[in-house]
């Protein structure tokens, strides 16, 4: 994984990889709690994670309010997943700044595919060039999606 800190400053917000910074319990409680992606997922889950992403902090000030993770091999693929940005914090352009950090990093720029998946946010991803795969059919998955409320 990455080991250079990359930071995004906009006024008084930033985007950052510094996993120091990260603050779990924010984290833990927007995926475990508030998103329909990952209710009930633990917070060990959730710690395991984070160890094997780069993953990108959104801050107000020193307060965690959004956060993104990339599963990357740093080199021609990534999996985004994983991308919030709490209430409070919503309608203020902040889930493009942190897009737009995501795409900007130095370290992504071989990256030959992206993937990701999303419920309801189809157009803020396409205003960064995602589009709908032209041939599902050759994709497959293996999901458990009640893997944490057994």
């Amino acid at each position: 994984m990455t080991t250079t800190i990359y930071l995004v400053k906009d006024g008084d917000y930033t985007v950052s990889t510094d996993k120091s910074r990260l603050d779990i319990s924010v984290i833990h409680h927007f995926l475990a709690q508030e998103s329909y992606w990952a209710k009930d997922i633990p917070v060990s889950v959730v710690e395991r994670t984070l160890a094997g992403s780069l993953c990108f902090g959104l801050y107000y000030r020193d307060r965690q309010i959004g956060f993104a993770r990339l599963i990357t091999d740093l080199a021609s693929f990534a999996y985004l997943a994983d991308v919030f940005v709490i209430p409070d914090y919503r309608g203020k352009g902040l889930s493009k700044m942190l897009m737009r950090a995501i795409l900007d990093h130095p370290e992504l720029q071989t990256l030959r595919r992206w993937l990701l998946v999303t419920q309801d946010a189809h157009e803020l991803y396409r205003q960064f060039g995602f589009t709908e795969v032209p041939n599902p059919e050759k994709f497959m998955q293996l999901h458990n999606p009640n893997i944490y409320t057994k």
